[in-house]
């Protein structure tokens, strides 16, 4: 299954979009480029659409799109970009019309829920074993070489080298299975689990295969971003709670989530774990008072 642009890494442009963002997160706002409308509306489906289970007026989407600075007709294309993607779909009620998650956008939505939470838990403790994939894609396949190098790379894995991947999970063969299956190579790759040999240094393996110093400075400006930031109300708890799940949910793309072994001492990432869920937990009660306000009307 291919996910849409949005749904990875390569779509999660950084960035706050509007002049109604909370005070502290618009200060901040040169730090970051603009995040495209239909980003910012898959995060508002997935927060608040998708639990609730119930169609949502155009206007609601639409008038909290606004409330993040997005122009109305941008906001509306993106609807109908997500609909022509086939994650929503549109039934007239009167002259007014009603969007509802279709399966294919329920189960994507619902998977990537599912990754930013349970991103947000502790690490595992870790036994030193690893899982090894050497994946063989012809240098013409340049497209089927970028998407596979996404796909493995959201999935958690790292390249040390050309055509090899690792990762200290070896639990996600499955995915990497399927991952492989559904690009069309898995009669292309080779796998091995087991531990590191004492051969060359592990932590060498660590630095070739992700780039922890970039990942923790993208966690430093989230953490310079939201550790101060307190919503007066029940509409700027509903922006910042937005913006919070936005710019986290492209950490699962970035962050292989290593174990606390493989990792830097004052590793960023396990302060910004502990913020996101202690701000996700104090915003949730006014952000969803001011969405069913919005969707109501």
């Amino acid at each position: 299954m291919e996910f849409p642009q949005q749904l990875t890494g390569a779509g999660l442009a950084p960035g706050w979009v509007g002049q109604r963002s909370p005070p502290g997160v618009a200060a901040r706002r040169h730090e970051f480029g603009t995040a495209s409308a239909s980003s910012y509306l898959l995060t508002v489906l997935g927060e608040f659409v998708l639990p609730r289970r119930r169609p949502v007026w155009t206007a609601a989407v639409t008038d909290t799109l606004e409330l993040l600075g997005i122009e109305h007709r941008a906001a509306r294309q993106a609807l109908a970009r997500t609909g022509a993607d086939g994650l929503i779909a549109s039934a007239k009620v009167g002259r007014r019309a009603q969007w509802t998650l279709t399966a294919t956008g329920r189960r994507l939505l619902s998977d990537g829920a599912e990754r930013i939470y349970t991103f947000a838990s502790e690490t595992p403790d870790w036994d030193g074993e690893w899982l090894v994939l050497l994946v063989s894609v012809p240098e013409t396949e340049r497209g089927l070489r970028r998407r596979a190098r996404t796909r493995l790379a959201w999935a958690g894995f790292g390249s040390p080298a050309p055509g090899v991947w690792v990762t200290p999970r070896p639990q996600l063969a499955d995915e990497a299975r399927e991952v492989l299956a559904d690009l069309g190579l898995n009669r292309s790759v080779f796998s091995f689990v087991g531990g590191h040999a004492g051969i060359g240094h592990e932590p060498d393996l660590v630095n070739r295969a992700w780039d922890l110093p970039e990942i923790a400075a993208r966690y430093d400006r989230f953490l310079d971003t939201f550790a101060d930031l307190e919503p007066a109300d029940d509409t700027e708890a509903l922006l910042s709670q937005i913006h919070l799940v936005h710019e986290w949910r492209r950490f699962p793309f970035l962050d292989p989530q290593l174990p606390t072994a493989l990792l830097p001492r004052d590793w960023a990432g396990r302060s910004a774990r502990e913020l996101f869920r202690d701000k996700h937990d104090a915003w949730r009660d006014g952000a969803t008072a001011q969405w069913k306000l919005l969707s109501s009307s």
